[in-house]
C-alpha cells in the first residue's frame, strides 16, 4: 500500500503491474486512486486481475500457445549440412541465453478465446500471460479508458499531454548490475548482450523480443542483420582500395602527371596574384586521385548496388521467418485510439460551431476534422520545408563563398609554404565547417519536423510517426549530402576557361577542382563528414546528452517540493523509483534515421570512397551494444507495440538503394576520369595505351588573351610564357574556332551520357533478376505455415469431436439415469399400490373378526 498526504492509496500488487506517476491530479479518473491534495509524487500501481486479462486479450486477439505441439521439419541436403557446421563453429559466439527456436517442436498459437480456454496451454493462470503481455493489455485499457463527460476524450495519454498525470510505463524486471544473485531477464540481457565486452557475440533476439516487445525486437533485428551484410561489402571495399594501392606505380597518367621533364605550364589559378605553375607539382594528389579512381571502383559500384538489393531481400526473408516464430502472421492492423492533440482540436471544433446541436444528434455519427481544418498546417509544413531546404543551400553557398575568398586571400600571403597548401588549407577547413553545420542543423531540423507534423494535426500515432519520418528525412538528407553533391557534379563545371572565367563576385573567380580531378576532395568531404556525424552523435549526443539529462533529472527530483511522501532514507529506493529516475523511451525514429543516412553513406557515393563500409562496419558493432546499454540501464521499460515489419523505413532503404544506382552512374561518368581514359584508349590513342592521355586532356591558351589586369603581376619562370595550359577540351588559339569546345568534348560528353544510361538499366536489370531469384518468403518457412494452417484444422476438428463425445456421453448418461429412475418410480409405485392393497385387505378382516366378536 502506497500513501499520499497521509491518505491511503490502495493499490493491488501482482505480476505485469503497470505504475502511473501522478503529479498533481486535477481530475478523479476511473482508474485514478490519487485525491486533488495530493503533494509531491505518488505512484500507483495497476494491476489486471485473469478475468480482465483473458477478455482483454481476446478483445485484442492475441495469438497464445495452445496444448498441441508439432514438429518443425528442417531442411535437408546440403543446405542442413552447411547450418550444422555454421552453428558449430560460431557457437562460442552464441549468447547464453535461453533460445526459443533450438528445439524442433512449436506450439501451436491460437488467437486467446475465453469459450475455448480447454485448447490452451494453461498449466498456471498467473503466469500464461508473460510480464510484456499483461503490460500491453493494461496500457490498451488504459488508453482506451474514459476520463471526461465528454466521449471523444479519452485515455491516459490525454491525461499526461494535460500534465494530469507525468508518465505511465512499465516497470523493469529488477537491478541489472546489483548485488542480489537472484537472476532476471533484464540483467540476462545486460550480461549477454548490452555490454560493450559482448561485442562478438550475436545478440538474443528472442529474449529482446520477449523483454521489449515485437516493435523493439525488429529493430535490432534488422540492425543486426545490416551489420552483418556489411563484412563482405568492407572486404570487397579494402580489395578494391588495395588494387588502388597495388597499381599506383603502373599508372601511366599518374606518371606522366609526376614527370618534370613535360613541363606542362599552366595557366594561373586565380587572377593577378597568382602564377604560373607546373602540372608536376600536383604529382601528390594525382597519385591519391589513384588510390579511388581506378577501374575497380566501377566494380565495386555494380557491387554495391546488387549488395543493396541483396540486404533488401534477405531482410524481407528474415522478417518473415521472425514473424512466424513470433506468431506475427496474420496479423490484422490494430484499431489506433485519436492522439490527445487531435481530440483537443476535436473538442474545440465541436464547441465552436452552433450547427453541432443539430447535426451531432445521433450518437454512432462521429465527427472528423476535414482538409479544411488542416489546410493551414500544411500550408505552413510547405512554406517551411522550402525555407529549411533554402537555408540549407544557402549554407552551402556560405561555404563556397569561405573557399573562394580565403582561397584568393591566402594566394596573396608573401609566405610561399602558405601558398603551396592553398587548396589543402581551404578543403579542410571547409569540410569542417560543413560538418558542424551539418550537426547543428540535424538537431534544429528535428525539433522542427516534429513541430510541422503536429501542426497537421494526425490522427493516429502512427501517422503521426509517419508523416514526422518523411519530413525528418527529408530535412536530414538534404542537410547531410548537400555539400556532398555540390562537390560531385557542381564543383568545378561552371569555372569557364582563361579569358573568359565566370566570376561570384568581383574579382572572385569561380572555384575548380584539383588537377587530378574532383574525386578526390569528393572522397574527404565523404570521409569526414561520415566519420564526424558517427563519432561525434555516438560518442556525444547519444551518451553525453542522456548522462546529463539524468544529472538534471536527479537533482530536480531531489528538491524537497518534488519528493515522494512515502520514501524513506533508511530503506533501499522500490523499483517504480529507480525507474522513474530514468529517460523516458521517445521512440525509434532517432535510432533508425541514424542507421539510414549511414545507409546513404554506404550506397550513394561508394565509388568515390570504397572503405565507406568498413568505418560503418567499425561504427554498427559500437552502436549496436550502445543501443542495447540505452534500452537495458538508461530509458524506463517501453510499452510493448506488435509490429511485423519495421514500416515506413524499408520503402526508405528501397528508394535510397535504387537511387544509388543513379548516384553511382553519374559520379563514375562525370566526376571521375574513367569515361575520359576510355576513350582515348580506345579511339583517340595511336597504340592503344594510355601514353599521352595527359596532353590529350589539356588544352592551349595565348596569354595574350587574358582580360587586362588579369594577368600575373610578377612571374617566377625565366622564359616568358606564351602558351599555357588548363584541363578542358577546346580549339587551340591558332584555330578558327578558337576556344570552342572541341570535337574530344562531344565525344566524351556522348559517351559520359552512354555510360550512364547502359550502366543504370545494366544495374537495374541484375536487381530485379537477384530479386527475381530470391523469394520473399523462405521455402520452409511457407511450408510450415502450410503445414501449422492443417495442423490447427486437424487440432480443431479433434477437439470439438472429443468434446462432442463428452457432450454425447453426458446425454446417454443423463438418459440413462433418467430410464432408471423412472423405471424405479414405477417399481416403488407398484411396490406401493400392492401394499396399500395388503393393508386393505388385513382391515377388513380384523373389522369383520371384531364384529363377530
Amino acid at each position: 500500500m502506497l500513501t499520499s498526504q497521509g491518505r491511503p492509496i490502495p493499490t493491488v500488487r501482482g505480476r505485469g503491474a503497470g505504475y502511473l506517476n501522478c503529479p498533481r491530479p486535477r481530475t478523479r479518473p476511473c482508474f485514478s486512486p490519487c485525491s486533488n491534495k495530493t503533494q509531491g509524487l505518488s505512484f500507483v500501481r495497476i494491476h489486471a486481475p485473469w478475468n480482465v486479462l483473458s477478455r482483454e486479450a481476446e478483445f485484442l486477439k492475441i495469438k497464445m500457445p495452445t496444448k498441441r505441439t508439432y514438429e518443425i521439419t528442417e531442411e535437408t541436403g546440403i543446405v542442413n549440412k552447411l547450418s550444422e557446421i555454421w552453428q558449430k563453429f560460431t557457437k562460442p559466439l552464441q549468447p547464453k541465453v535461453p533460445q526459443q527456436n533450438t528445439t524442433r517442436m512449436k506450439h501451436l498459437s491460437y488467437p486467446f478465446s475465453r469459450e475455448k480456454l480447454y485448447l490452451y496451454n494453461i498449466q498456471d493462470k498467473d503466469t500464461f500471460f508473460d510480464n510484456a503481455t499483461r503490460s500491453r493489455i493494461v496500457h490498451e485499457i488504459l488508453k482506451r479508458t474514459y476520463t471526461t463527460k465528454a466521449k471523444n476524450s479519452m485515455g491516459i495519454n490525454t491525461l499526461i499531454a494535460n500534465n494530469v498525470y507525468e508518465a505511465a510505463f512499465p516497470l523493469h524486471d529488477g537491478e541489472y548490475d546489483g548485488e542480489n544473485k537472484e537472476m532476471n531477464e533484464r540483467k540476462l540481457l545486460y550480461q549477454e548482450w548490452a555490454r560493450y565486452g559482448s561485442f562478438y557475440k550475436f545478440q538474443p533476439i528472442d529474449l529482446v523480443r520477449k523483454y521489449f516487445g515485437e516493435k523493439i525486437g525488429m529493430y535490432f533485428a534488422w540492425l543486426g542483420l545490416y551489420t552483418e551484410f556489411l563484412i563482405p561489402s568492407s572486404v570487397v571495399g579494402i580489395i578494391v582500395f588495395l588494387y588502388g594501392c597495388l597499381t599506383i606505380e603502373s599508372d601511366v597518367p599518374s606518371k606522366e602527371m609526376c614527370d618534370q621533364r613535360n613541363a606542362f605550364t599552366m595557366c594561373p589559378l586565380c587572377d593577378k596574384t597568382c602564377d604560373y605553375w607546373n602540372l608536376s607539382s600536383a604529382c601528390g594528389t594525382a597519385r591519391a586521385s589513384h588510390l579511388f579512381d581506378n577501374p575497380a571502383t566501377v566494380f565495386f559500384s555494380v557491387f554495391m548496388a546488387l549488395w543493396a538489393t541483396m540486404f533488401l531481400e534477405n531482410w524481407k526473408r528474415l522478417q518473415m521467418r521472425l514473424s512466424y516464430f513470433w506468431d506475427l502472421t496474420g496479423l490484422e492492423e490494430e484499431e489506433e485510439h485519436p492522439r490527445p492533440e487531435y481530440e483537443t482540436k476535436l473538442l474545440q471544433k465541436k464547441s465552436q460551431t452552433e450547427k453541432c446541436k443539430k447535426t451531432c444528434q445521433d450518437e454512432d455519427e462521429k465527427e472528423k476534422l476535414t482538409w479544411k481544418d488542416r489546410t493551414p498546417g500544411y500550408l505552413v509544413n510547405f512554406a517551411s520545408i522550402l525555407f529549411m531546404i533554402s537555408l540549407t543551400f544557402s549554407l552551402v553557398f556560405g561555404v563556397i563563398v569561405y573557399r573562394i575568398t580565403t582561397a584568393a586571400a591566402l594566394s596573396m600571403s608573401p609566405n610561399e609554404s602558405t601558398k603551396s597548401n592553398v587548396r589543402v588549407t581551404v578543403t579542410a577547413t571547409a569540410v569542417i565547417i560543413n560538418l558542424v553545420v551539418i550537426l547543428i542543423l540535424d538537431e534544429i531540423y528535428g525539433m522542427v519536423a516534429k513541430w510541422l507534423t503536429e501542426m497537421e494535426i494526425p490522427k493516429t500515432e502512427k501517422t503521426f510517426e509517419e508523416h514526422l519520418i518523411m519530413k525528418a528525412f527529408l530535412l536530414k538528407f538534404v542537410n547531410s549530402y548537400a555539400p556532398i553533391f555540390y562537390v560531385a557534379f557542381f564543383k568545378g563545371r561552371f569555372v569557364g576557361r582563361p579569358g573568359h572565367y565566370v566570376y561570384v563576385f568581383a574579382g572572385y573567380r569561380m572555384e575548380e577542382c584539383a588537377p587530378g580531378g574532383c574525386l578526390m576532395e569528393l572522397c574527404i568531404q565523404l570521409s569526414i563528414i561520415m566519420l564526424g556525424k558517427q563519432l561525434i552523435q555516438n560518442n556525444i549526443f547519444e551518451i553525453g546528452v542522456p548522462k546529463l539529462k539524468k544529472l538534471f533529472r536527479k537533482l530536480k527530483d531531489e528538491r524537497p517540493e518534488t519528493k515522494t511522501n512515502e520514501s524513506d532514507p533508511s530503506k533501499p529506493p522500490q523499483q517504480w523509483e529507480l525507474d522513474h529516475a530514468l529517460e523516458p523511451f521517445t521512440g525509434l525514429t532517432p535510432e533508425y534515421m541514424e542507421m539510414i543516412i549511414q545507409f546513404g553513406f554506404v550506397t550513394l557515393f561508394v565509388a568515390s570512397f570504397p572503405l565507406a563500409p568498413v568505418f560503418a562496419l567499425l561504427n554498427n558493432v559500437i552502436e549496436v551494444r550502445l543501443d542495447a546499454k540505452k534500452f537495458v540501464t538508461e530509458l524506463r521499460r517501453p510499452d510493448t507495440v506488435r509490429a511485423k515489419d519495421i514500416g515506413i523505413w524499408f520503402n526508405i532503404l528501397s528508394g535510397i538503394g535504387k537511387f544509388s544506382v543513379i548516384i553511382n552512374a553519374f559520379v563514375i561518368s562525370v566526376t571521375s576520369d574513367f569515361i575520359p581514359r576510355l576513350v582515348y584508349q580506345y579511339a583517340y590513342s595511336h597504340n592503344g595505351t594510355m601514353h599521352g592521355f595527359i596532353n590529350h586532356t589539356l588544352s592551349y591558351f595565348n596569354v595574350s588573351d587574358f582580360k587586362a589586369g588579369t594577368q600575373p603581376e610578377a612571374s617566377s619562370f625565366e622564359e616568358d610564357v606564351s602558351l599555357c595550359r588548363f584541363k578542358d577540351y577546346r580549339e587551340p588559339p591558332w584555330s578558327e574556332n578558337q576556344y570552342e569546345f572541341s570535337k574530344q568534348y562531344w565525344t566524351v560528353l556522348s559517351a559520359r551520357l552512354a555510360f550512364v544510361i547502359i550502366f543504370q538499366n545494366l544495374v537495374m536489370f541484375l536487381s530485379v533478376l537477384v530479386d527475381w531469384m530470391i523469394p520473399d518468403i523462405p521455402k520452409d518457412i511457407s511450408e510450415q505455415i502450410k503445414k501449422e494452417k492443417s495442423v490447427l484444422v486437424d487440432f480443431f476438428l479433434k477437439e470439438e469431436h472429443e468434446k462432442l463425445k463428452l457432450i454425447e456421453n453426458f446425454i446417454r448418461r443423463d438418459k440413462q439415469r433418467s430410464k432408471n429412475e423412472t423405471r424405479g418410480r414405477r417399481i416403488r409405485a407398484a411396490s406401493f399400490c400392492q401394499f396399500n392393497r395388503s393393508q386393505r385387505g388385513s382391515l377388513t378382516s380384523f373389522s369383520s373378526h371384531h364384529t363377530d366378536v
